[in-house]
């Protein structure tokens, strides 16, 4: 007997394979989507660093990202770079970092990278210092030529006593602004389980307690602290110009920073900082795009197009602008709109010879000191001179910060002898400005994302990190969902923990 089936039959049996085939397509793992990270410096190579860090697997996106970096240059690390003079090798951009800074300590740690103290200054407290005002030097450090430690201890004490005579109680003062600042942002290393994930730059520092830095200048803030005149038109005003090419009329968060920087226990890494940006790129399985500068993004509803001055054309469903906007041409389609702002230049001179002690009305080059300040006034040319390195007694290598390129005219008058000259224009930092208006983390509503919104704050490697850290935490919120927060993932950066306990 044969059977045959109803068409009724043939009907429902359709229906409900269509309903099988349905629910198992909708429970299908979806692909991994692609980042874009416009950028090779510490902010895109920490997203793609903590994008791969807090990723977690779910049934629906089982994989992570697939991440691309894009990176006009021919090498990575953005503003970390370095100069070879003389066969040495001396960094040319951002060059030191705080001892707190614990995510360049991780970094070097989870690298394998080496810590040294910068350059010329392998004891802090031996290094000569002296003010400038374009005249005669209106402090100077005693300056002693010996390696004895026992010598080097007492000098370090009469430059103390020096230095206490003359700015008095203020120094500690001053001090203690910066140690409060440096707690507040200790905030941003607290677990990401309590910690939350910020869409703006308002609410990130309005949550540590740094916002009300960013609206006020920082001569304001040391006035409000009590610091005495002397001390913020002569020491404060070095440290800004040195670190920022800027005056104590900057905002108080980024002047906070900048005095941070001149504290003990800095260090750098041996052979260059850019190798942590190299590192993480290397660790977190990117591909990675060198000499390609991107010209133009575009939103097409579901994902980004990027187009490169290559005539590449590349799909993204996130993508994540880490080099400041100011003097990039990207074209953005739809537009987007930040506040105006303008960067900073300096210029880094470096100088393999000798001083002209005559220039600074001495009588010879052992009198001039290591480090040269310099008052705020336009008529100065140059913002410090430091000793890098001295190779022979009349073989030094310098470098000279300016807010003006260095010529070759002042150059000789400066310098007795010039054996090789490397200039380098940075368009280093913002020109901060209080109050300061912050550009958003999400430019445009939905997944195209600004690393350097953070940058008018303050600007320092660590900044970076920082900021980088909490776009990728809101790059797995907001586009992951559920994939992104897994508390397995989410580990503290605790600096009590063993892996930030470095001997600096």
């Amino acid at each position: 007997m044969s059977f045959k089936p109803s068409f009724r039959f043939l009907i429902l049996l359709i229906l409900s394979l269509q309903s099988l085939i349905f629910c198992l397509s909708t429970n299908s793992p979806s692909p991994p989507p692609t980042v874009c990270i416009v950028g090779s410096g510490i902010g895109g190579s920490s997203v793609a660093h903590f994008l791969r860090y807090y990723f977690h697997p779910t049934p629906t996106q089982p994989s992570p990202p697939n991440i691309k970096i894009f990176e006009s240059r021919s090498v990575v690390g953005g503003r970390m770079a370095t100069v070879s003079v003389g066969g040495e090798t001396f960094e040319a951009g951002a060059s030191i970092l705080h001892p707190k800074n614990y995510h360049a300590l991780n970094y070097t740690k989870l690298l394998g990278l080496k810590i040294k103290p910068p350059p010329s200054s392998e004891d802090d407290d031996s290094m000569s210092f002296g003010i400038w005002d374009g005249k005669k030097f209106v402090f100077k450090t005693l300056q002693v030529d010996s390696k004895f430690p026992l010598v080097q201890k007492i000098v370090s004490f009469v430059n103390s006593v020096c230095l206490f005579f003359r700015y008095g109680f203020s120094l500690l003062k001053m001090n203690s602004f910066v140690e409060s600042t440096v707690d507040s942002f200790l905030k941003y290393y607290e677990s990401p389980e309590t910690r939350p994930v910020f869409e703006t730059v308002d609410e990130m520092l309005k949550w540590s307690g740094l916002y009300n830095l960013t609206i006020r200048t920082l001569q304001d803030e040391l006035i409000d602290t009590k610091l005495s005149p002397l001390l913020i038109e002569e020491l404060v005003t070095v440290i800004t110009r040195i670190n920022y090419g800027q005056s104590v009329y900057i905002s108080g968060l980024a002047g906070a920073v900048s005095l941070a920087g001149s504290g003990g226990g800095l260090w750098s890494i041996e052979g260059g900082n850019w190798q942590m940006a190299a590192g993480l790129i290397n660790n977190s399985d990117v591909s990675l795009h060198l000499n390609e500068k991107i010209e133009s993004i575009s939103y097409l509803g579901e994902y980004y197009e990027l187009n490169s001055t290559k005539g590449n054309s590349y799909s993204c469903e996130v993508t994540v602008v880490a080099t400041p906007l100011d003097e990039v041409n990207i074209q953005f389609t739809p537009s987007i709109s930040i506040p105006e702002r303008k960067l900073q230049h300096t210029h880094a001179t470096f100088v393999r010879g000798l001083l002209n002690p005559a220039y600074f009305g001495l009588g010879a080059v052992a009198e001039i000191p290591e480090l040269v300040g310099t008052l705020e006034d336009p008529d100065l040319p140059f913002s410090s001179i430091s000793v890098l390195k001295q190779h022979e007694e009349k073989d030094v290598t310098y470098k000279v910060f300016s807010r003006e390129p260095m010529t070759d005219a002042l150059l000789d008058s400066i310098f007795s002898a010039r054996l090789q000259t490397i200039r380098i224009n940075w368009g280093a930092y913002p020109h901060y400005k209080a109050p300061e208006v912050f550009a958003p983390f999400v430019l445009d509503g939905q997944h195209l994302y600004y690393v350097n919104a953070f940058e008018n704050a303050a600007s320092t490697m660590e900044t970076s990190a920082v900021a980088a850290e909490n776009v990728a935490r809101l790059i797995l919120s907001r586009y992951f969902s559920e994939a992104s927060l897994h508390s397995s993932n989410l580990k503290s950066f605790n600096p009590d923990e063993d892996m930030l306990h470095l001997d600096l």
